[in-house]
């Protein structure tokens, strides 16, 4: 980093919590605030606890922390969650919105010992702006290069120990030293029935929204096994409970509204099912390429790869191929077709 690029610190790209409202603001109003209240994720939550309990007991902040796994599972809960149990600040920004390397370093330097840096999309920082980040991880530091030619020298600045907390949906695409250089790896997955249901009892307390059991379970249901989306459809939800039926929100009511909604008993929505309409009645069943299937729905691949076909796939209605992608007989069931296609 040099000189030009010191000058350039620009922190309005430091997203601070309490800076979010609207709708954005009920999604944080919703998420739990301790590890203990954090549903599901077994497989993270001890281990993240007994760390937390060590850096403690150490007075020393945490290791560096990568978490990566589908959108809406909970990645920037745990940060938050951390932090809290910390008892430090966070700081939270994103790699798209890191776009100079005076960026990084006007939010670095102004971390306190301790704090937490969050920063989602991790993946897709620029090189340059990886590089620089590599000494502040491991060594707590910045290089600036003074001055230019063969007077050029390096100054290097101390920072205050701070926890990075990375997050990413494609794990691939972290280059080898930025990834080794994470203390703590943690894989999100989807969450199971039962997890689900006591995520949509536990937020339609907080919202304050009469629910019958039952409609309950059929929420969970539909929310496919992310608790992002099960709160979005609660939201909607309780909106069609308040203006039809005095905000009680029934079985029949929870139907009705996510019919309403286009989303089917699986979970499914409009763009779900034309994912599978189109390879059953375009491509027989498949395999068919990706890009050959995002052009067919006039969807963008990256979004039906990251956004579409991993609930999908956990469900057993799409398949991965060597050749591409094909429809299976539970998608042919659920579409409505015979399976006449299928290989």
């Amino acid at each position: 980093m040099n000189e030009e690029d010191l000058e350039q610190f620009d922190t309005s790209r430091l997203v601070e919590p309490e800076q979010t409202d609207g709708e954005e603001t009920i999604e944080i109003t919703l998420r739990p605030e301790r590890l203990a209240d954090f549903v599901g994720q077994k497989a993270i939550k001890e281990p993240l606890s007994i760390s937390i309990a060590a850096s403690q007991a150490r007075g020393e902040p945490m290791e560096h922390i990568l978490l990566y796994g589908n959108p809406g599972l909970g990645k920037t809960t745990l940060a938050h969650i951390i932090a809290r149990e910390m008892g430090v600040n966070i700081k939270l920004t994103s790699g798209p919105a890191l776009e100079k390397v005076g960026d990084l370093a006007a939010i670095l330097s102004n971390l306190s010992r301790g704090d937490v840096l969050f920063i989602d999309e991790i993946h897709r920082m620029n090189k340059t702006i990886e590089e620089v980040l590599y000494s502040a991880m491991e060594d707590f530091a910045l290089d600036i290069i003074v001055g230019k030619g063969p007077a050029a020298r390096t100054l290097r600045i101390p920072l205050e120990k701070f926890t990075l907390i990375g997050a990413t949906t494609k794990l691939n695409l972290l280059s080898g030293p930025l990834r080794d250089r994470f203390g703590h790896v943690y894989h999100l997955s989807f969450y199971e029935p039962d997890e689900m249901a006591h995520i949509v009892a536990r937020n339609a307390a907080l919202l304050t929204a009469e629910l019958h059991d039952e409609a309950k379970r059929v929420i969970a249901t539909r929310a496919r096994s992310t608790p992002r989306v099960a709160n979005r459809l609660l939201r909607r939800v309780r909106d069609f409970a308040q203006v039809k039926n005095n905000g009680l929100i029934t079985i029949d009511v929870a139907n009705e509204a996510l019919t309403m909604l286009s989303i089917d008993q699986f979970g499914l929505d409009s763009v779900d099912r034309k994912i599978l309409r189109a390879l059953i009645e375009n491509f027989s069943g498949g395999p068919v390429g990706l890009n050959t299937l995002s052009a067919a729905i006039a969807e963008d691949m990256e979004t039906v790869e990251t956004v579409y076909e991993p609930y999908l796939l956990q469900i057993g209605m799409l398949e991965r191929t060597p050749r591409g992608r094909k429809a299976t007989s539970k998608a042919y069931q659920h579409i409505g077709k015979s399976g006449v296609g299928l290989v």
